[in-house]
Order: C-alpha cells, then sequence, then structure tokens
C-alpha cells in the first residue's frame, strides 16, 4: 500500500528534500533485499531521503519508485532524473521522544569603524 499525499503536502516536502543529497544508491543489481533494508533504515531515522538510480531507463526507475513505495508502506515524492524522492512519516511515539533541536546562538554582528564613532 502506498501512501497518498495531497499536492501542497507533496510541495511541501519537495521543498525540504532539495537540500538533500542521496544517502541510497540502487545499481546495475536492482533492487535487492539489502537495499531495501538500507532504504527502511533511512526512512525510519530521516523520513525523508533521497535514492540515485544508476538505471537508464525512465520505465524502469518508474517501477522502482512505486516498488520501494508499496513495500515500504512510503510516499513518492518526486522523480527527477536517476533521483528518487521518498517520505516515510516517523511514528508518533519516536517524534515525541525526540529531543528538541537546539539552535546555537549566534556572536553579535561585528562593529564596523563608523558605528564605533557614533
Amino acid at each position: 500500500m502506498i501512501l497518498e499525499l495531497t499536492s501542497a503536502e507533496r510541495r511541501e516536502l519537495r521543498a525540504r528534500a532539495h537540500a538533500l543529497r542521496p544517502v541510497v544508491s540502487v545499481g546495475d543489481a536492482g533492487l535487492s533485499t539489502a537495499v531495501l533494508n538500507e532504504i527502511h533504515k533511512n526512512l525510519g531515522s530521516h523520513e525523508l531521503i533521497k535514492i540515485r538510480v544508476f538505471s537508464g531507463e525512465h520505465a524502469l526507475r518508474d517501477q522502482l519508485l512505486r516498488e520501494i513505495c508499496a513495500t515500504l508502506h512510503a510516499a513518492p515524492v518526486q522523480h527527477i532524473g536517476k533521483v528518487l524522492v521518498v517520505y516515510r512519516p516517523l511514528p508518533e511515539d519516536e517524534v515525541k521522544a525526540r529531543p528538541a533541536r537546539v539552535v546555537p546562538k549566534r556572536k553579535p554582528p561585528r562593529r564596523t569603524k563608523r558605528s564605533l564613532q557614533r
């Protein structure tokens, strides 16, 4: 079963995925159980990942995306060229258990000569 997303959710996920780098690569051997396990592990820790597929055929890459999403109960977000973006939300108990992200304090802006003259 493939997870369904609205167009607004997909747009927001595409924006979040823009800065990501591919974490899993699918080679000429195709989608093996080891590759599926690696995708499953990365989705469990990141929830949004990029996958690079080294196949030259668009139809094969599209089939791989559908197979990955159906097997791992994930949602296809984007398929551009040889890069696939897949999303699977984290379970609620894991989201609550994660510590809040700590944002480091920024240094105050450096003072210039002109600001010191005033």
